[in-house]
């Protein structure tokens, strides 16, 4: 992946023969009743340092669960990705197995590989009957190569793995006489059956993807400064509920979003500096008429900013990356009309690539054949508002500072065979970036704070229920490249801290108390440098921190705390305990 103009130019050296491995779950990561309370206790680093040899990372968060019911596993690809940058997505068939036919309580997804040789970062993707199932990217190797897994709970697509589906597969890669790595590449799906302590687990009757279905292209839509993707669709007659689940990141000049900045200033450093600002917000529309908000997590790739950052622990959701849900049931009772509607994804202040895509997972009537409705409010504008102000300092340098904020709400009903059910969707967040650029642009001190609310309430047949999600997403970047002649010759230095904090609870009645029902508290501290003259490496190193606090997706409540210095993990203290974090 490419990101700033002086990365663009540098991208050689960025690279730098890494590896970069994570163990959410499965035979590589923890128990998750045996979270080490002191371990890592590898041997010493080489001198080479962290851009030769480094442990495989990991992470502080959980592994995905697995219920003790009796299950099969199914290997649905193996397949190694050479020189596929202008490939379609490897196809193939999947199967639910005979043996396990279902119900199901969870099935679980694992994505496992491995790699040699010289090779850049790849964002990669899974689509089974058209949805994405997942998204990725993937580690830096090294000569000698390195292995990775990453595990996804897929029960919620349970509708489309009750039947023979097509599995698709984007990994665009390049392999020639420089970049010589190839993925190699295993995705195995477990179904867990239901019993008498684990019933069935409770999903949406239908999933239709959001995907570009164009022979022979690839499934997410890949969007240019300015653009917008549009999927015309046909919902059920007797439409409920409609979620989107949309991914949304950000390529080129964009996989770093967070650090551009204004235009003028950009254009005044154009090898170090990428424009168009520094917010972003991705827009979903029906019909032309604004639906929903995504605001995007600040992902940094396995070799982004400064490679040993990320070595042996990874930046948070760079390997795991999470959807965003957006709620369209005010918009169910429009779209029940049997007629085909238009769903638009539009980021907003793109200066540079967006690859988004997704899925609907829709509720029916089982009591009856059609349903009606309409919108009766929409206060969400099509763009923001969003200030910029730059201050010129004494050393040349500049002070950037960006905001924004919205307060939005949709209202909608739904004529069911219980009754009229009436949703309001209300999202309230606010957004700030202050970056001190230097005169040359080769210095950024980048504070981004991104925090808000979205509640969902339902009324019908004389019930009231809300649910709230609140999210942070703060970053802070402090990078310096202390020089940069070519490709072998060059310093870079930086440290980044950023954080997710995620709660979700719910409320019955219209003033009953919030009961929360999940919470997550990720916070990564990592600093790294790496300079090369003449070819040679002159100094490399890093050392990072990162805290899990939160609820797993049993319920049980996970701690875990990681340390890291010259590409090993020097402490490694954890806890598991049942019941949730709130008991």
């Amino acid at each position: 992946m490419t990101r700033h103009h002086w990365i663009r130019r540098s991208r050689g050296l960025v690279t730098l023969a890494a590896a970069a491995v994570l163990a959410l779950g499965g035979a590589t990561a923890p128990a998750l009743a045996a979270a080490p309370a002191a371990s890592g206790t590898s041997p010493a680093a080489p001198a080479s340092g962290p851009e030769v040899n480094y442990q495989d990372p990991v992470s502080a968060a959980p592994p995905v669960s697995r219920p003790a019911t009796r299950h099969c596993t199914v290997t649905v690809l193996r397949h190694d990705f050479g020189n596929t940058i202008s490939d379609p997505p490897y196809a193939t068939t999947v199967t639910p197995p005979a043996a396990c036919a279902g119900p199901w309580t969870k099935v679980v997804m694992n994505w496992s590989g491995s790699i040699k040789g010289r090779q850049y970062d790849r964002l990669a993707g899974v689509w089974l009957g058209g949805a994405e199932i997942f998204r990725t990217s993937t580690p830096e190797p090294d000569d000698k190569g390195i292995s990775w897994n990453v595990d996804k709970d897929i029960t919620e697509f349970t509708p489309l793995l009750r039947h023979p589906q097509q599995l698709q597969v984007e990994l665009g890669n390049v392999v020639n006489s420089t970049y010589t790595g190839v993925f190699h590449m295993r995705i195995t799906f477990t179904y867990y059956l239901a019993d008498t302590r684990h019933p069935a687990a409770r999903t949406a009757d239908q999933v239709l993807p959001v995907s570009d279905t164009t022979p022979g292209a690839q499934p997410w839509f890949q969007l240019g400064k300015g653009q917008s993707a549009s999927k015309s669709l046909t919902f059920p007659r007797d439409l409920t509920s409609a979620r989107l689940e949309l991914y949304a990141r950000g390529g080129g000049c964009d996989e770093q979003w967070f650090d551009d900045v204004p235009d003028d200033l950009a254009a005044t450093a154009p090898d170090y500096l990428c424009g168009g600002g520094p917010y972003r917000e991705v827009l979903v529309s029906v019909d032309g008429r604004p639906a929903g908000l995504a605001q995007p997590y600040p992902v940094v790739y396995s070799g982004g900013i400064v490679p040993t950052l990320w070595r042996p622990v990874p930046a948070i959701d760079q390997f795991r990356t999470l959807a965003y849900d957006l709620d369209l049931t005010p918009f169910a009772g429009v779209l029940a009309d049997g007629r085909a509607h238009t769903l638009t994804l539009t980021p907003y202040g793109a200066d540079d690539t967006w690859t988004v895509g997704g899925s609907l997972f829709l509720g029916t009537d089982h009591g009856r054949a059609h349903t009606s409705g309409a919108v009766t409010s929409d206060t969400l504008a099509a763009t923001p508002t969003v200030t910029t102000k730059e201050t010129k300092q004494g050393d040349g340098g500049t002070d950037v500072a960006v905001g924004t904020h919205r307060d939005w709400s949709i209202s909608g009903y739904v004529d069911t065979s219980h009754g009229r059910v009436t949703t309001t969707v209300r999202q309230a967040y606010s957004y700030s970036n202050d970056d001190v650029v230097s005169a040359t642009g080769q210095s950024q001190r980048v504070r981004q704070r991104d925090a808000g609310t979205t509640t969902v309430t339902t009324r019908g047949a004389g019930t009231q229920r809300a649910e709230r999600s609140t999210w942070s997403y703060p970053i802070d970047v402090d990078s310096d490249v202390a020089s940069l002649v070519d490709d072998n010759n060059y310093a870079l230095s930086a440290t980044v801290t950023q954080g997710r904090v995620l709660t979700d609870s719910v409320r019955e009645g219209a003033y009953g108390p919030w009961r929360t029902t999940a919470t997550t508290d990720d916070r990564l501290t990592a600093t790294g440098e790496l300079a090369k003259k003449n070819g040679v490496v002159q100094t490399a190193d890093g050392t990072s921190t990162e805290r899990y606090h939160g609820t797993t997706d049993d319920g049980s409540c996970w701690t875990r705390a990681l340390r890291a210095a010259h590409g090993w993990i020097t402490s490694d203290r954890g806890s598991l305990v049942p019941g949730g974090c709130g008991r």
